[in-house]
């Protein structure tokens, strides 16, 4: 039986899991990366716990390696990472298969991979083209166009966090800057700073995004508002892919999508207000995603598998 090793490898957790060939879980683990080991020790701690799952079942066929970008898939190489100071040029695919005696190994941004895994087996099923969203620390997705993923001309695409939208003042930020969890923490930050408001966030040693969801769900005025300025800013962003994509859905997923209609009202809002013609607001457009933590591994071994077939 073909055995698929998935890594998935972020800043702040990895996970690993053992698949089978019809994409059951065999075997999981995870750990804490501790990035600032630097890479050498990461890549190590990445191979032990990836043996962890293989020492009795073999050579896996191959290795599905999900890892922030932006990557050089056909080299296997972190190029660089916002989420991992220090950081490049890493050789994260040639490092796991030497380990593995020699098993093709295949690198993928995380948030395609959890495309690729939603629109499987998600949230996103028979849904094309679909974007998918993640928002957590920052913002990442990932597109499927009639049934394939899409990176574009040398592997890059695409980068929803990173487009740009102007605010009210004249400056440029990214929609990871606007909208994400570390974006919640901020933005909370400055209204702190520059109200009287009340708010339970002043009680708070830490105002994180984490925070602040926290506090908007028990009703806190402050926080509601940073979460509700936060998701028009989201909304402009998804005007803006519903006008390049016309996709059947998108699919939000990430630790910030807790919120739910917290940060969704304001963002159907300005959809409804800004989008061009109504026609791009399919029915069941929005979807929560449905798989969780484990997205990126399940895409990882979806697209090991897939990559192994074409290379036979």
């Amino acid at each position: 039986m073909s055995a698929y090793l998935a890594i998935d490898f972020g800043g702040t957790r990895s996970r690993a899991a053992l698949y089978d060939d019809k994409l059951r879980l065999l075997q999981r683990a995870e750990t804490f990366s501790r990035v600032s080991d630097g890479p050498d020790i990461v890549l190590n701690r990445l191979i032990d716990l990836g043996k962890s799952l293989t020492s009795a079942g073999g050579q896996p066929a191959s290795i599905g390696i999900s890892a922030p970008g932006p990557l050089d898939t056909a080299a296997g190489l972190i190029i660089k990472a916002e989420t991992l100071p220090g950081w490049s040029n890493v050789p994260i695919g040639q490092a796991l298969s030497g380990a593995f005696g020699g098993s093709p190994a295949f690198v993928q941004n995380d948030a395609n991979l959890g495309a690729l895994a939603e629109r499987a087996f998600g949230a996103g099923q028979a849904a094309d083209p679909m974007i998918y969203l993640t928002i957590s620390t920052g913002i990442g997705g990932g597109a499927i166009i009639k049934g394939e993923l899409f990176t574009g001309a040398d592997g890059l695409a695409i980068e929803p966090g990173h487009m740009r939208l102007t605010l009210p003042d004249g400056g440029l930020r990214r929609l990871e800057e606007l909208a994400s969890g570390t974006a919640l923490g901020y933005w909370a930050r400055q209204r702190l700073k520059s109200t009287d408001l009340p708010s339970s966030l002043r009680a708070k040693k830490v105002v994180d995004g984490q925070a602040v969801g926290e506090a908007a769900a028990a009703g806190d005025p402050l926080a509601r508002a940073v979460v509700a300025q936060a998701g028009e800013w989201l909304g402009l962003g998804l005007v803006n892919l519903l006008h390049l994509f016309n996709p059947a859905a998108i699919v939000l997923g990430g630790s910030v999508m807790k919120l739910g209609d917290l940060l969704l009202d304001p963002a159907r809002e300005v959809l409804r207000e800004h989008v061009l013609h109504a026609g791009f607001l399919r029915s069941n457009l929005l979807r929560r995603a449905a798989l969780g933590d484990d997205a990126c591994l399940l895409g990882a071994a979806l697209y090991a598998r897939q990559s192994t077939y074409r290379s036979a």
